[in-house]
This record gives C-alpha cells, structure tokens and sequence, in this order.
C-alpha cells in the first residue's frame, strides 16, 4: 500500500457541487444514464486501483527505471502487472466510442481518471494516457478503414499510442522537421527519419504501439504548411486485425531524464515503415492539434498531481514533527516541542500548496465541464462556446497549473527541511517529476504567446470576452451575499484591469510586435491567477450556503473558506507585480545585444 490517498471527497465536491455535473449531464445527449450511484463507483474503484496498485510502484519505478535492449524495453517490476489490471478493470475503454467497444461515458470523467492516476505514480499513468490521445486522434481523421482497424485494439487499451512530433535538430520549430513520407502503390506511405523525446515510446505494456508521426511528402511546401500526418504502428495489423509482423519501427535508446523515470521517453527510428495518412495532406499541424491539446490539458493535470502529492506529504510531515514551541505558547505542552505546523511560515508553506492543489482542481474539472459542452451538446452554438472556452483556458491551465505545480512541489521540499532533500520521504521525486511539466506539449513560454498572440490579439479580444463576461455576471449575481463581498469586490475589479491591460498590450504590439512576446507570460500567469480568484469564489459561494444550511462536514467546508481567504490574501496579490512587470514593456529585454550575455 502507498501513501497516497485519492482525494474522492474533494473532487466530489468541485464536480457536484461547485461545477454541477449532474445538472450540465441531464441536459447533454448520451448521459442520460450517468447517475450519482455509478459516478461514486467510479470514484471507488479507481481509488482503489491507484491506492493498492498503482502509487506502490511510484518509487521503485523511479529507482529501477526503464531498461533498454535490442529487443526492446523493459518498464520496472510491476508496471506490466498494474497494466493488465488497468485494463481488466475496463479503465481505457471508460469514455470510448461504444461501436468500438467503449463505455460511452462523458468525456470529463477522463480528467478524473487522469488525476487520480496520475497523481498515484505519473510515469506509469503516462502509458495510458497517451494511448487516449492516438485513440481521439485517429476518431477524428482517419478514415473509416483506419478506424475499424485501430480503434477497438487502443479503446481497448490492448494498443497504445505516442505521438511523434520533434527531431533533434528542430525542438519546437516543427516547420524545420525532415521526416520523409514516400506515396506507395498500396496508398500506405514509406516512413524515414528519427523522432525524440517521445514519451512511452517503446514499452512492454502493450502488445502494439501506433506512433502518430509527422512527416513530409516528397513535393511538400516548406515550413509548417508542408506537414503530413500518419498512423505508424510498431507491428503491422494481421487480416484478423491482430498485431502482425513488425515494422520499421526500432528505439534506439532511451533518454537520461531528471525525473518521470518510470516512463521511457525514446529515441524512435523509422526505417521505410509502413504508415498510413491520417487527415488530408500537408495538414498535418492542424491535426495533430487534436493530440497536442489533449495532451496540453492532461499535461496541466500533472500539476494538480505533483501539488496534491505534495500537499499529503507535506502536512502529514508537518503534524508528526515536533521543533521548537509556538510564538504564543505552547500547543503541545506535554511533549518537548510544539508541531512544525503550528508555526506561521509553516502555515504559508502548506497553505500556499492546499490553495494551488485544490485551486487548480477546480480549474481542470472547469475546463472537463467545456469539454463535456463542446463534444456533446445538441445547439451548435453552445458546442461552439465551449470550444472557444476550451481554446481560451488550456493555455492558461497547461501553463499556469504546472508552474504552480511545480512550486508546490518545491515548497513540499522546504516544509520537510533536511528531510526534503534526500529520497526516502519521496518530496524529492515529486519535484524531480514535475520539472518536466513547464517544459513538454510546448514550453509555457509558447503556451503564453499562444494566449496572447494567437488566442487573445488575434481575435481583438472576442476570444476572451466570454470568459471575463462570465466572471463579471457571477460578481453581479453575489453583489447582495455579505460572504461573498470579501471575494467578488476584488474579483471584478481584476476582470475590469484585465480588458484594460489587454487593450494597452495590443495597442503597444501595434507599433512593435515584441511588445507581445515581451508581455505573454507575465499576462498569462495574471489569467491564472485571476481565473482561479474566480474559481475559489465559486467554491466559497457553495461552502458558505453549506455552512448555512447546517452541514455535518462543518470542518470540510470550513477549511474551504478558509483556503479561499488565504488565496485571496497572501497570493493573488502576486497580480500587482505582474500588472507592473507588464507595464515596463519590451525595452529591458531586448536592449543588451546578443554578445554581451556572455563576455569572455
């Protein structure tokens, strides 16, 4: 058994309550059937996989790591076993397709999964996980042959997926890439080039893997606009539709990480393998959009992760380990020293980790709640509106919810002191694996131009209107509630400061376009920061009617008023800062010449 223990009554509460997914379900097409007595089995079951099979393996896997030969790679002792009781307990099939034989069941029950697995041992949770983006990426463009051949093997999770974007020579800059596909008289296309860093890349899960590649035709324009899409399994389909003969697919070697050391992030060769377009031609990019967003949001979920673990470890520290006595006396009189949790700096440390932790699972079910809208609902505008959110927030959440995350980690760390430091408490592997976080499914750096640049100025604001008119409609409506006054004054006076810091960034990039890039990441941490200001709010709106009504869980929901008010004094406060860092511009950054970083 692992330490970690699933947090089912707090998700309980930011679904059910705070967000209303029974009421949003009953009104979305195909979830009729979804009822609070399967939902809480749900909750149950994964709990109890994660607690008794799979949080056991966190440490031992990163000790062990992954091992690579010529036949293959060997993930650590367990992980094969804690796969297959994955899949026996239907886990990969929870929100797939039915024809292909999923369970149908909304799609923001996926982002429960993620957490809650992903907290328990997030090198092993990556295997299938990434198998979930292949799968919706092959529903949404490939063609209905493809589909019947691939689609029951990965909702299954008998197959699992990766996706192959990078080569060592191009990092981000996927327009620089040279992976070759060459047209067969088949119709299937000849695969050559080398791909890095590509998470579960070669496994023993799974009896099948399908790398979703870019690639370039031999007559591609250059750039991003030359950029085809494919379907590249290691082991070819047999006619029963069974993994066959093998491909021209090899690793060939695994990379030395920081962290994630359970998962093997690889080095894949394609040497003349067979794959199969996936798309249209030289559109790959705008497809392979659908794994990478998917991939942005589960990315976001690793920072609730690593706060979460951070947070249990940290507070039971924090309980058992008696320093010194408390500034205004003793609170354990008959030991020799007080808990460390009774000190103040102590407090800011856990309560800082319990803010981000259960602020930014608000955030992530937020965003669940629009992919439920845009996937589901029958208006297509309404479809649309989520898609808009959806377009809005996954920057935010991928950026901001792994930069806090790792913060939360670090703090983890502190809060144990020396303790922190060395490997048996497990804080150290928990900052270790969350580094990697800020860094994949694009830098946050690049999640930040892509909510200013592309998402924000791009569209003159009506991208992030609805999102601020949101906010501003919930301040109004809880203008008369005396418990909210506290959070929604300060909240709509943040909604009013960020139109206005957006209308003076754009009129500034008007007349230099390094304005923008001067200014993202700051205006993107602000957009965290305030829309998880709006998130606690809600949260305190329904804590406090609870408390009215006479709750029996007064301490549960106590603490939430409590965490709200911590938020909103001691950390959202961090906006003033980035309001004035926006404000300085692009001058300090680009003055000093490219020589002088460096003098010799």
């Amino acid at each position: 058994m692992s330490d970690y223990k699933v947090p089912v009554r707090d998700m309980q509460f930011v679904r059910e309550e705070v967000l209303d997914f029974p009421a949003l379900w009953q009104r979305l097409p195909g979830c009729e059937e979804v009822n609070a007595e399967l939902v809480a089995a749900i909750y149950a079951a994964v709990a109890k996989l994660c607690e008794e099979e799979i949080a056991p393996l966190w440490r031992s896997g990163d000790e062990e790591g992954c091992t690579w030969s010529p036949e293959g790679v060997r993930t650590p002792a367990g992980f094969k076993e804690a796969y297959a009781k994955y899949m026996e307990g239907g886990w990969p099939a929870l929100t797939g397709p039915v024809e292909y034989g999923g369970q149908g069941l909304p799609p923001s029950l996926e982002s429960v999964l993620n957490e809650f697995v992903g907290s328990a041992n997030w090198g092993w949770s990556m295997y299938p996980f990434l198998a979930k983006g292949g799968r919706l990426t092959i529903t949404a463009h490939a063609s209905e042959e493809l589909k019947k051949i691939y689609l029951p093997k990965t909702v299954s999770g008998e197959w699992t997926a990766t996706m192959c974007l990078t080569e060592a020579h191009a990092g981000t800059d996927l327009g620089l890439l040279r992976t070759r596909a060459d047209p067969q008289a088949d119709g299937s296309y000849s695969i050559n080039g080398t791909k890095i860093f590509i998470s579960s890349g070669e496994h023993d899960l799974a009896e099948n893997i399908v790398h979703i590649v870019l690639a370039r035709l031999p007559d591609a324009p250059p750039g991003t606009k030359g950029i085809s899409l494919f379907a590249v399994p290691k082991r070819l389909p047999d006619a029963a539709g069974n993994a066959g003969a093998a491909n021209g697919v090899s690793c060939g070697s695994l990379e030395h990480k920081m962290g994630i050391h359970g998962n093997a992030t690889a080095v894949i060769n394609f040497d003349n393998a067979r794959g199969f377009l996936l798309g249209e031609p030289n559109r790959g990019l705008n497809a392979m959009f659908t794994f990478m967003n998917i991939a942005r949001i589960g990315t976001a979920v690793q920072g609730v992760a690593h706060s979460e673990r951070a947070l249990q470890g940290a507070v039971r520290y924090a309980r058992d380990r008696l320093q010194m006595r408390s500034l205004s006396g003793p609170k354990n009189p008959g030991g020799a020293a007080d808990p460390i949790i009774v000190h103040p700096d102590v407090r800011r440390m856990l309560l800082t980790i319990k803010a981000f932790a259960e602020g930014t699972r608000l955030l992530i079910q937020y965003l669940a709640r629009e992919v439920d809208i845009a996937y589901l609902a029958e208006d297509p505008a309404e479809r649309q509106c989520g898609e808009d959110m959806l377009a809005l927030l996954t920057p935010i959440a991928k950026a901001f919810c792994t930069e806090v995350g790792f913060e939360a980690a670090s703090l983890g760390i502190q809060v144990l002191g020396g303790h922190g430091y060395i490997r048996e408490w497990g804080m150290e592997q928990n900052l270790r694996d969350a580094r990697i976080a800020m860094i994949y499914e694009g830098t946050n750096g690049v999640q930040a131009i892509d909510l200013l640049g592309r998402k924000v100025l791009a569209s003159q604001g009506a991208v992030l209107v609805p999102h601020l008119q949101r906010i501003g409609a919930f301040c109004r409506d809880c203008a008369e509630e005396p418990a909210l006054q506290p959070f929604v004054q300060p909240l709509a006076a943040l909604v009013a400061e960020w139109e206005q810091i957006t209308r003076e960034i754009g009129t500034r990039t008007r007349k230099d376009p390094e304005e923008m890039g001067a200014a993202a990441f700051d205006y993107l941490m602000y957009a965290g920061y305030v829309t998880l200001a709006y998130l606690w709010a809600r949260a305190v709106r329904v804590a406090s009617a609870a408390l009215a009504a006479g709750t029996a869980e007064t301490d549960f929901y106590q603490a939430k008023l409590q965490t709200a008010a911590f938020y909103y004094q001691k950390i959202l406060p961090r906006t003033r800062t980035l309001v004035a860092t926006m404000a300085t511009g692009a001058g300090a950054l680009m003055a000093m010449s490219e020589q002088a970083f460096l003098l010799e």
